[in-house]
């Protein structure tokens, strides 16, 4: 397996990895957005077929949000999630950054914490499904 980063611009596997998760399954319409094209983007591969895929993108002041995180469905629970985020954490160290944000779908929270994330307290709602606001200390 490799994870590829991308700068500035959403690949094309990326893109078809969140439909797939966030649009088809998950019932998300507004998937894109004006963050994209300031992100970066990474793309984990296996044998050439991508798998997994995140972006984050540079808050100011050494915080950086990440999101979109995406599994393909069948390679699910094999601990991919948890490798491209320890993947963002080494590239947000790169650049400098002390600490990383989410805003969890709430169901997926579990998933942030085991991977070092505090919730904040703030919940929200994004196309009508809960979310909180967690962060990590790098």
């Amino acid at each position: 397996m490799r994870i590829e980063v991308y700068k500035n611009s959403v690949p094309k596997e990326a893109a078809e990895l969140r439909q797939s998760v966030f649009v088809y399954e998950q019932g998300f319409t507004d998937e894109f957005d004006e963050f994209d094209e300031k992100s970066i983007h990474l793309v984990m591969f296996d044998g050439g077929e991508p798998i997994a895929t995140l972006r984050f993108y540079d808050e100011g002041g050494g915080s950086y949000h990440v999101g979109r995180v995406a599994v393909k469905k069948e390679r699910r629970g094999e601990g991919l999630g948890r490798l491209l985020m320890d993947g963002a954490v080494e590239e947000v160290i790169k650049l400098g950054g002390k600490q990383m944000t989410v805003g969890a779908q709430e169901d997926k929270a579990g998933f942030y914490s085991r991977c070092g994330f505090k919730p904040t307290g703030e919940r929200y709602f994004e196309q009508d499904y809960p979310h909180v606001s967690m962060v990590k200390k790098i």
